[in-house]
């Protein structure tokens, strides 16, 4: 059967193909870190970040941390996906502080989650048409959760979204769920999706997972990133892999990758505020060539950009699957 990928038709998003004498599943731009650090005049990083097409080019919210080491979040706009003019003045949607945003088109309207502060981390909601004004809703969950990640359409009638409920710190543990919703501010219906895997079977996504981008639909089911960290005798490392969800029971997994896609190699990925990170919040996507593009944070300080092609990534999350 041909793989079916729902989406709209993106030709011109940003790709660089595979290099040659590459193996591996998905591979970096060259161009890595595509956003510094320091591209804003009081920014101490800007990383953990997300994009979606706009018009005839792209627009994202970006974490930026400032020179307090505050955490905001900022609008950008980009022709090309690469080269980005990030607002200097942050959104004021956030409560306390506010990181980690994802970005979702979702009817007629661009849908912003985030991890808000409101007496500990939660997931905040707004919307935007114009990423000029926006709309705050009411905070999705209660403390403590983080990566709220919607999906790009409702679901038996739902909204539809996936989360990761924590604590107050950097949390040792986190499992995904998912919650549905028929207003975008009343969330129920939870059910558990994954918990990390055991250390033997999968070791890089043994101590907590969390959502990545959006996830994309496909007849093979919905194809979701998401990040999983390993506690090791040097701290966390942070990497990602991908699964599969039942197109209508997203809680149910289909299969599971046992290796990881994408891990902490690179200098900048290595070398940074917090090192040993590979963390993905957006994805680009071309459903006629299957080409496919993630935007994921270094190191929590820059922003880097990987490829792949749908077809390999779902062929590689089945073959090597550890259901």
């Amino acid at each position: 059967m041909t793989l079916k990928i729902s989406g709209t038709p993106l030709p011109h998003m940003p790709w660089e193909e595979r290099p040659q004498g590459c193996r591996d599943v998905m591979w970096r731009s060259l161009r890595n870190p595509i956003i510094p650090r320091d591209l804003l005049p009081t920014s101490n990083s800007i990383f953990n970040s997300a994009v979606v097409p706009y018009g005839d080019g792209y627009a994202g919210v970006f974490r930026c941390d400032d020179r307090n080491r505050r955490m905001a979040l900022h609008v950008g706009f980009s022709e090309d996906g690469t080269a980005w003019d990030i607002d200097e003045q942050p959104l004021d949607i956030v409560g306390d502080y506010g990181y980690d945003p994802r970005v979702c088109l979702l009817e007629d309207r661009y849908y912003v989650t985030w991890c808000n502060g409101y007496h500990g981390p939660t997931i905040g909601v707004a919307w935007t048409k114009d990423f000029r004004q926006f709309h705050t809703l009411e905070n999705a969950f209660l403390p403590y959760n983080r990566n709220g990640v919607l999906f790009p359409r409702r679901i038996n009638g739902r909204y539809a979204m996936l989360s990761r409920p924590s604590d107050t710190g950097h949390t040792p543990f986190g499992d995904i769920f998912y919650s549905e919703s028929p207003d975008m501010e009343f969330w129920g219906r939870h059910r558990h999706v994954m918990a990390p895997a055991p250390f033997e079977l999968s070791a890089w996504q043994c101590m907590k997972i969390g959502a990545g981008p959006v996830p994309i639909e496909t007849s093979e089911g919905w194809l979701l990133l998401y990040h999983g960290v390993l506690r090791s005798c040097n701290g966390y490392v942070y990497s990602f892999g991908s699964a599969l969800l039942d197109l209508d029971e997203p809680w149910h997994v289909l299969a599971r990758s046992g290796p990881y896609l994408l891990s902490p190699q690179m200098p900048y990925e290595l070398t940074g505020d917090v090192p040993n990170v590979c963390f993905p919040c957006a994805a680009l996507h071309d459903p006629e060539t299957g080409r496919l593009a993630v935007y994921y944070g270094c190191a929590d300080t820059v922003t880097g950009l990987a490829f792949g092609y749908i077809p390999e990534i779902i062929d590689f999350t089945k073959r090597t699957s550890i259901l």
